[in-house]
């Protein structure tokens, strides 16, 4: 889409802004729905109080000083986190708004145009747009076709067909008509419309958290209340110890050190960037050109295990195209394909053009000039089903040759005393069998044999859908075909299962056995038809090439256009899901380990004899500088590394298609034991540093 400028974390502009809005979202109330990060602003706060009140009482501590520069990072830190993911979707929305130009617009009143504003129109007025004419606002086409360019939401420059009664009537307001004339109904208010509610949705404004992000939240402020119950118990157990080692009291650990130990410890590295890696995930969607209406509907794509696809244009191209000439008794090959191919040179449809191709390709023959063959072309209709060409030859004799559908070449062949062979009823009946079309072409009164068109299905489809598999998706066809032909393009396809002859009513009932069954189903769909089906699925994406009601029935809505993007879509969601994981688990992982980091060094002195050194410092693996330096080396590293995850938070874990078990085990190992291993060299080398 034409928003996609340069949304990368190093722009300066956003650097910049998402540095200003760290300091802003300092404000409490903001700070409040992040339960962890508010704990460390409330310790923060603490510590600045404290310091300022030993500068007033002549006994300023650097130390203490130092503490609280660092905890205050750690808040700003992850505030930045946040606002630079809000900051990627904010320039987007700069260049949405760039393109919404207020425009007047033809309002149809009784039988006269009048002019108006586009933010005038209300919801069912009617508006004429010509050539030239910038679209006033969303709506449907309900009288005439024209070619419309979208580049303005979608970034394509190839222009696209709206025309009414049918599943390509929606127009978005922005968008300009290329050519002819249509009426259009308006069906949003103003404020409201396509454009608007993008621009809301990439700057986060109206983004909620998912139930997976509030479950986590809880299970971060219950870890934080348990850190927390750890901490305050701390006091006493170094008080009794300090009395046994004949150490007095004044030696204890102190509120400063309690705090920075506290924010150590508790999930400050997930808590900073869980929000993040939720605005990043509706940012990864945008950049594949799908909008999102929430980040639960992103979430549910990652939890979708069954997938409802329809089968034209989704899993086939879409258009049947000529792959073989099967000629008949005592006809030759050559000869079949020459007379398809004259038959076809004025068929513009993608079956007429693939037997040219076909025709060139296997035996040569190359195009005629039409004008020379002295032809009238018989276009095909409704009615005759069939098309052809009549050709005077030089004794002005008149040569018909047709093709079209088994019964109407048989007709035809019949009306003028010929024979329809038992051969060519085998080859139709075995072509049908296999899911594909067949063509019967015949000259004058006899059937010289079949050309076999198939609905191609789409290179690379049968791998994607074996990488869903491998994900625990299962695959499921929708298509009106009868159930031969579906279950012969199920098979080549290697979908999981299919639906043939299926109606909206079959949709929606196939939606509702699974979601009975436990499973989450994601389907797409552009028509009106498809409304109750897309509005029922976990994951239901409209085409913006369909209708409005598809439009507002689903909960991501495609810009491009694209069947196959649901596939993309489940990726993002699961790669969101896996990105929360890792960091997740990498957090937990890195509590742990600085809790067996610190504590051993700040035990150091207790039970100590003469020499200083007591029996506790054989805890301290990591053989740390002082208890100062171990309480400094970890605020500082609890700070740094919230920053350095930013960039892995934004752009995602990397995806790989494979069980839940694997991906659990992969988890565990990369991030769960670099977890651990991350604080125990992080906080050693900032040791060193300190030391030096």
């Amino acid at each position: 889409m034409s928003s996609k400028q340069n949304t990368s974390i190093f722009n300066r502009k956003i650097l910049f802004k998402a540095a200003i809005d760290s300091v802003i979202k300092l404000n409490p109330a903001l700070l409040i729905k992040n339960p962890v990060i508010f704990i460390v602003a409330i310790g923060s706060l603490l510590t600045t109080i404290m310091v300022l009140a030993g500068i007033f009482q002549g006994n300023f501590s650097p130390f203490n000083l130092q503490i609280a520069v660092w905890l205050w990072f750690t808040v700003l830190f992850a505030n930045f986190s946040e606002a630079i993911a809000e900051g990627r979707g904010k320039a987007q929305a700069d260049s949405l708004r760039k393109n919404r130009t207020q425009t007047k617009a033809l309002k149809l009143v009784g039988k006269q145009q009048v002019p108006v504003w586009a933010n005038d129109l209300k919801k069912g007025d009617i508006v004429i747009c010509e050539t030239g004419d910038i679209i006033p606002s969303d709506g449907e086409v309900i009288e005439g076709i024209a070619s419309v360019d979208e580049s303005a939401i979608t970034g394509e420059s190839a222009p696209v067909i709206r025309e009414s009664g049918g599943d390509r009537s929606a127009v978005t307001g922005g968008t300009k008509v290329i050519s002819d004339r249509i009426i259009i109904r308006i069906t949003s208010e103003p404020g409201n419309t396509f454009i608007d509610r993008m621009i809301a949705l990439v700057e986060g404004a109206k983004r909620q958290k998912t139930p997976n992000e509030i479950a986590l939240s809880i299970l971060l402020s219950g870890l934080s209340m348990i850190f927390l119950l750890t901490v305050v118990t701390l006091p006493a157990f170094f008080g009794y110890s300090l009395s046994a080692s004949g150490f007095p009291g004044s030696h204890n650990l102190t509120i400063p050190v309690l705090i920075a130990l506290l924010v150590c410890l508790i999930p400050t590295t997930i808590g900073g960037l869980l929000s993040a890696i939720g605005i990043s995930g509706m940012d990864r969607l945008l950049q594949r050109n799908v909008i999102a209406t929430s980040g639960r509907a992103i979430e549910a794509a990652g939890d979708v295990d069954v997938l409802l696809l329809d089968k034209t244009g989704t899993i086939t191209l879409g258009n049947r195209m000529a792959t073989d000439f099967i000629p008949a008794e005592g006809v030759t090959v050559e000869e079949l394909a020459d007379a398809a191919q004259i038959s076809s040179l004025s068929d513009e449809t993608p079956e007429g053009r693939s037997i040219v191709v076909l025709a060139k390709e296997k035996f040569n023959i190359r195009g005629r000039d039409v004008h020379h063959l002295n032809a009238s072309f018989i276009p095909f209709s409704a009615q005759s089903r069939m098309s052809g060409v009549d050709i005077r030859d030089s004794d002005g004799k008149v040569h018909q040759i047709r093709k079209g559908s088994s019964d109407a070449i048989r007709t035809f062949v019949q009306n003028n005393n010929g024979f329809y062979p038992q051969n060519i009823k085998d080859i139709v009946s075995g072509l049908s069998r296999q899911g594909a079309t067949p063509l019967v072409v015949a000259e004058d009164n006899k059937v010289l044999g079949v050309v076999h068109l198939k609905d191609i299905v789409k290179g690379g489809i049968k791998q994607r859908f074996a990488e869903l598999r491998k994900m625990g998706i299962k695959t499921v066809m929708i298509t009106g075909d009868n159930t031969l032909t579906a279950a012969a393009i199920a098979a080549e396809a290697g979908v999981d299962d299919f639906m043939a002859e299926a109606k909206p009513e079959d949709k929606l009932r196939r939606i509702r056995e699974e979601q009975a069954n436990g499973h989450l189903v994601g389907m797409i769909g552009d028509g009106t038809n498809d409304a109750p089906a897309l509005a029922q699925a976990d994951i239901g994406i409209a085409m913006n090439s369909g209708t409005q009601a598809a439009r507002e029935a689903g909960n991501m809505v495609d810009l491009d256009s694209n069947p196959t993007k649901l596939i993309e879509v489940v990726k993002v969601g699961k790669q969101l899901l896996m990105t929360r994981g890792a960091l997740t688990t990498f957090s937990i992982a890195n509590d742990v380990a600085k809790y067996f980091a610190i504590i051993p060094a700040i035990a150091l002195s207790l039970y100590s004899g003469k020499n200083g050194v007591g029996p506790l410092s054989a805890l301290n693996v990591m053989h740390l500088g002082s208890p100062q330096s171990a309480i400094m080396s970890a605020v500082i590293f609890n700070a740094i590394i919230i920053i350095l995850l930013v960039p892995l938070a934004l752009k995602g874990v990397r995806y790989r298609p494979v069980s839940a078990k694997s991906a659990l085990t992969r988890n565990l190992l990369v991030f769960g034991v670099g977890g651990i291993l991350a604080p125990f060299i992080g906080i050693k080398l900032i040791d060193l540093i300190i030391n030096l």
